[in-house]
């Protein structure tokens, strides 16, 4: 099971490392399994005496709903501290922690960002006249056929149509935005019923066709077909090309299925879960490689590039297909088109440490 704030799961120690600016050699380096932890002091992290800590604790607290015995006094802590000021926070966290520069296991500590956010819809419950394109809820028997049926085969195969018939949940207007949908992995929907009323649920992830993810934006860039692989240049060369939106859609074969959960009180407020179990908290969840470091894991994540500049502490509570390799990270950047907007553009390098109780 997920845990919160885990120990190193090292495979195995190294002896200590030579100091260098900023490390910390009367530690060992912890190997995981993708990656390599190599401690350093704190003076180490760029920004780390500056940043506001309160919103990295409010998420860590919703990892420490599903802590395991060995860190429930960390647990106690974080949730203590969730209203204490920043020296407060900071002066525990370096009492309580060793930071590791995380590593590659051939020992390079620079990586890649990415970023994903929950999209915003508006869809139908039934299909008509500009809503056709339906979201799927699992077939049966999915778990018993893997790999299922692939994308371009959902839409044209007699047999996997009616494994689905009856299993759509709603309808997008857009092709496009399903397949957004299918990547980030969930979104709010703001629904019309049958009935005219309007109401906001959320699509949740609840499975996949167990096909691999293929990027449709490297496509479009290996074929010389554009230079901009973003979503918005995605959506510009489909509409300078409508009758090439299946071929160009077919080429990621990867499906995702949802289920339905309502927004309303608290969980409006909240982002969708990760695979730790939790719901993510914009700007501070980031999904990992779960080979390089546990859910539940607190991360200091810089970057900078021309899109953002981020010096702050995030909470390793997801991971995603495309998300592998030991200095990883993808950004949940929140609900809404201005989320949408970073998480289209997101990709530059990245460094990681990561916290682990002494």
């Amino acid at each position: 099971m997920p845990s919160a704030v885990s120990a190193p799961s090292a495979s195995a120690v190294v002896s200590p490392t030579v100091a260098d600016s900023g490390s910390a050699s009367t530690q060992p380096v912890m190997l995981q399994t993708k990656s390599r932890w190599v401690p350093v002091a704190w003076s180490g992290l760029p920004g780390w005496p500056e940043n506001a800590l309160s919103e990295a604790f409010a998420a860590w607290s919703l990892s420490c709903q599903r802590p395991v015995t060995a860190n429930a006094k960390v647990c106690v802590d974080v949730q203590r501290l969730q209203g204490a000021g920043r020296v407060t926070q900071q002066q525990w966290l370096e009492q309580t922690f060793q930071a590791y520069r995380v590593e590659t296991l051939q020992g390079g500590a620079e990586g890649l960002l990415t970023a994903y956010y929950e999209p915003v819809f508006d869809a139908s419950r039934v299909p008509r006249p500009g809503f056709q394109v339906p979201i799927y809820a699992p077939p049966a028997g999915l778990a018993t056929r893997k790999p299922w049926y692939t994308r371009e085969e959902i839409n044209t195969l007699p047999q996997a149509r009616a494994a689905l018939q009856g299993k759509e949940l709603l309808y997008l207007a857009d092709p496009v935005d399903a397949m957004v949908l299918h990547i980030q992995g969930s979104g709010r929907m703001r629904v019309t019923e049958a009935d005219g009323r309007t109401r906001m649920v959320r699509m949740a992830f609840a499975g996949t066709n167990d096909q691999p993810y293929k990027s449709i934006g490297s496509w479009l860039l290996e074929q010389g077909l554009t230079r901009d692989a973003t979503w918005p240049g995605i959506k510009a060369w489909l509409s300078q090309n409508p009758t090439r939106v299946n071929e160009l859609l077919w080429k990621n074969p990867r499906m995702v299925f949802f289920k339905e959960e309502p927004l309303n009180g608290q969980t409006a407020s909240q982002g969708p879960k990760g695979a730790q179990g939790v719901p993510l908290t914009a700007g501070r969840s980031i999904a990992v490689d779960p080979g390089s470091m546990p859910y539940g894991s607190a991360v200091w994540l810089v970057s900078s590039g021309p899109q953002v500049s981020l010096q702050k502490l995030v909470i390793a509570q997801d991971t995603g297909s495309a998300i592998v390799g030991g200095v990883r990270a993808d950004y949940f950047a929140g609900s809404g088109p201005e989320a949408g907007e970073l998480a289209g553009r997101l990709k530059q390098s990245l460094r990681m440490w990561v916290l682990a109780p002494k």
